[in-house]
């Protein structure tokens, strides 16, 4: 029965190939008098920014966590540039963007292997790029957000019941928010929720997927005999945090979609942000006691970036500071209140990226101006009090369901394949037990 369970995944690769051979190809849409090549130019560069955060997140994870899991930690976040890759080819997409289903999810045949995506127009909301172009760019979002769940699991889940659970999130949890929120016809779009590139759909998200694997899970051993696990290479954290950092230029102001102002707004806010940020946590430390130290800087400067995700193209740079400023200390607070707490979420990733994305939203719908993006909202500092309601429904609707269908995929995953190691590959490390590799 193991030999014929470890086989499904490549039978399925290997019938999705094949499938591949057989979809019929189509010229590409005309779109000469259409597209805009410097916004071409500017999205293409923005993806693989996007996509470079995603190994910054390994080694920003993997610095963090016990020596003998590094390679596990890096590797479970890492395969999602492949495993997702395929995912959003073969469905992914047509879920997230495909014509709306009663705003609850796309239509999943519109969009089935790409069929066709090169004779499509170009989407509603990017008219001056290619769709195959969006959906590259849509797929780096993809890939990163249950990769961010792996730092709530890290050091006790099994590698290949982790990879299940990314596809289940992607299918059920990831694809049912991006459309809520990023189509027009979305349930949250509909309500007016403003979300710039991804501070419900990535962050909320993956924080509180997290969360539920945590409560899953339960307590790592180590954690149970009180014996303290220091992280592995601080320098891998600080090359992570460059590395996402750098990248969540692409993040942000690639949402733009455009080679634009508003670009230009997003980019600046982003960094703004995530410097205020990351002095905000180590300054809050020292006063009340601590040394600052590089972990806290950096992640503190991750925090700032999850705050800014959602606010980047419809803020100025003044309240980019000041988001960056209070999320780092809302989430330097949710981190001492959790160690409080029975919950193991070894990387903190529902304080710095649930709590950092539930920040961003709601400061979103307090500072949100018009002047800065027309397409947007005056937020409730400009007498936008609708508004701001609106964002934190939506933030709730969002939290809720994250959490429960975090709990509801974590539990099928383990009946399906046992989530947790045993307790004597928990001690050896996930490293060698899982892929008989070591630093």
């Amino acid at each position: 029965m193991t030999k014929i369970s470890s086989s499904i995944p490549f039978l399925l690769l290997g019938l999705f190939s094949i499938i591949g051979i057989f979809i019929p190809l189509v010229s590409d849409f005309d779109g000469a008098e259409v597209y805009s090549f410097p916004d071409i130019a500017w999205v293409l560069i923005s993806a693989a920014l996007v996509l470079l955060m995603t190994p910054g997140l390994a080694f920003f994870y993997g610095g963090m966590v016990g020596k003998k899991n590094v390679i596990s930690t890096m590797l479970q976040s890492f395969i999602a540039t492949g495993l997702i890759s395929i995912l959003w080819l073969v469905i992914g997409f047509g879920l997230a963007f495909g014509t709306s289903i009663g705003g609850f999810i796309g239509n999943p045949s519109e969009f089935l292997f790409m069929k066709n995506i090169n004779g499509h127009e170009p989407w509603s909301l990017a008219p001056t790029i290619p769709i195959l172009l969006f959906a590259l760019f849509q797929m780096k979002f993809a890939i990163i957000t249950p990769a961010l769940v792996v730092g709530g699991t890290a050091e006790r889940v099994r590698f290949t019941s982790y990879v299940l659970f990314m596809i289940l999130f992607s299918l059920l949890i990831y694809a049912p928010i991006a459309h809520w929120t990023w189509h027009p016809d979305g349930l949250l779009a509909q309500m007016g929720v403003l979300d710039f590139a991804g501070g419900t759909v990535v962050h909320i998200s993956a924080g509180c997927a997290a969360l539920a694997g945590a409560i899953v899970l339960k307590k790592r051993k180590s954690l149970i005999d009180k014996t303290e696990v220091k992280p592995a290479r601080i320098p891998y954290v600080l090359l992570g945090t460059g590395l996402l950092w750098f990248g969540w230029f692409g993040f942000n102001a690639g949402s733009a979609l455009g080679a634009n102002s508003l670009a230009v707004d997003a980019f600046a806010n982003t960094n703004t942000a995530s410097a205020a940020a990351g002095l905000s946590w180590i300054f809050f430390d020292a006063m009340r006691g601590r040394k600052p130290s590089a972990l806290g800087f950096c992640i503190g400067a991750v925090v700032g970036l999850v705050a800014i995700t959602p606010a980047a193209g419809f803020v100025g740079l003044p309240q980019s500071c000041f988001i960056g400023f209070i999320a780092a200390i809302g989430s330097n607070l949710a981190v001492y209140w959790k160690g409080k707490t029975g919950i193991d979420d070894t990387l903190d990733v529902f304080p710095c990226h649930g709590i950092g994305g539930i920040i961003g939203m709601i400061c979103t719908g307090i500072f949100s101006s018009k002047a800065i993006n027309s397409a947007g909202t005056d937020g409730l500092l400009y007498g936008g009090t609708e508004f701001f309601l609106k964002q934190v429904l939506g933030c709730i609707i969002v939290v809720v369901f994250s959490i429960v269908m975090g709990f509801i995929v974590f539990k099928i995953v383990d009946i399906i394949h046992p989530l947790r190691v045993t307790a004597e590959e928990e001690e050896m490390g996930l490293d060698i037990t899982q892929h008989d590799e070591k630093l």
